[in-house]
């Protein structure tokens, strides 16, 4: 964590175990992340009253890069600070650490797709001109992606020649794997066919996609 932890009374006196139940619950969140920045706890008491008894809050604040906050609340009645009042900061916990969970989660899945939305060193293997499409290969893994004319930006489609480097983004079309952007890296020429390599023609369904 990055800033200490902040422990905050309102309308209660300071208590250690309740201090020292907070740092742990607050050690065990930062253990779930490795860019917590910073966590608040407030203790409170709302209501004091006769009839429904002493109502307390615990407020739990987590701040993560660059501006994103989590907060849990939870109150209800208290009659033994130990076990109903614990209750209360462990439920405010537990809140947040589901919300890090989810966070943690969607922000791995946003480093995935975009460690994995472009090909490095993809090239052109076969070009249909008239046609408006082709397909590029990746070295990686061998596999072949159709493109159309309209995914490569920048209107650079008629530079494209056979061995043409390019980066993609793959996708998943109707009728196998496809690349919605293609952008050229360079343009070293015409590739040669490897010895008894020649450009098949595809059928027509390719180019109705």
């Amino acid at each position: 964590m990055q800033v200490p932890l902040e422990i905050t009374y309102n309308h209660i006196s300071q208590s250690d175990w309740i201090d020292e139940y907070i740092k742990e619950r607050a050690e065990h969140l930062d253990s779930m992340c490795d860019n917590l920045i910073s966590c608040r706890v407030t203790i409170e008491r709302v209501q004091h009253s006769q009839h429904t008894g002493n109502i307390y809050r615990a407020q739990v604040e987590a701040s993560l890069p660059p501006k994103k906050h989590l907060v849990g609340d939870k109150k209800g009645v208290v009659e033994d600070m130990h076990v109903q009042l614990r209750s209360i900061i462990r439920k405010a916990f537990e809140a947040v650490e589901k919300q890090l969970k989810k966070e943690t989660a969607r922000r791995r899945g946003d480093m995935k797709q975009h460690e994995n939305s472009y090909e490095s060193h993809a090239f052109v293997v076969r070009l249909f001109s008239d046609e408006g499409y082709g397909f590029i290969k990746s070295p990686i893994d061998g596999q072949e992606y159709y493109f159309h004319r309209n995914a490569v930006l920048h209107d650079d489609f008629e530079r494209l020649h056979p061995g043409t480097q390019v980066r993609f983004e793959a996708e998943m079309g109707e009728k196998g794997p496809q690349a919605s952007t293609v952008q050229v890296i360079d343009k070293p020429g015409v590739r040669v066919p490897e010895e008894g390599e020649e450009a098949i023609e595809q059928p027509d369904d390719w180019k109705k996609q």
